[in-house]
């Protein structure tokens, strides 16, 4: 049963570079309709206000509002029409950043995670930013929700070492391509993209 090793999150009201590394192999747990899921983060990608790619870049807005409060608060938005997709806020407040959730491995609840990702086979069923939120039935309902709190928690786990961790560049952006701000689990047959 997944517990955490460290329950503080202060290192998320640093850099999100390193914000987006070190939440790697930390858990996300969700309790949704009397069921425990929890998946491990395997897959991550940092926004800041400064680049272009960010939803932060031109300012604080309705939509982005989340991103530039608290750390260690959900930021969930919607996208394509059909799609959600969740990000952890980092940085002093008042600071548009977050770190995008990509992949996680599931650990706990697969059973529940099939039923809202049916004929999947088990390293498909959130091995994306939106089929995790699908599987762990994340809407914009928790948008701004605080992941200390149930339903939806954060639980720190320890640093990965370098050995275990890939970087490279982001994926599926089109602005600011470059930066080398995407981390994941090396190995992990959990992740959205080799």
């Amino acid at each position: 049963m997944a517990r955490p090793a460290d329950d503080s999150l202060a290192f998320l009201t640093g850099d999100v570079v390193a914000a987006a590394r070190r939440l790697l192999g930390c858990h996300i747990v969700r309790e949704l309709d009397g069921e425990r899921l929890v998946g491990r983060i395997v897959e991550t990608e940092a926004y800041h206000q400064t680049d272009a790619a960010s939803h932060s870049y031109k300012g604080r807005t309705m939509r982005t509002d989340v991103m530039f409060g608290p750390a260690g608060h959900a930021y969930v938005y919607f996208t394509y029409g059909m799609h959600y997709c969740m990000n952890v806020v980092t940085g002093e407040e008042g600071e548009g950043s977050a770190v995008l959730i990509r992949a996680v491995e599931p650990l706990e609840g697969i059973a529940a995670l099939r039923l809202r990702r049916p004929n999947m086979p088990d390293a498909q069923l959130t091995n994306g930013p939106a089929k995790l939120c699908q599987a762990l039935g994340v809407t914009k309902a928790l948008n701004g929700h605080d992941l200390r709190q149930a339903p939806l928690r954060l639980h720190i786990q320890p640093a990965l070492p370098d050995e275990a961790v890939t970087t490279t560049v982001r994926i599926g952006i089109s602005k600011d391509i470059d930066r080398p701000w995407r981390f994941y689990v090396t190995g992990s047959p959990f992740i959205s993209k080799p």
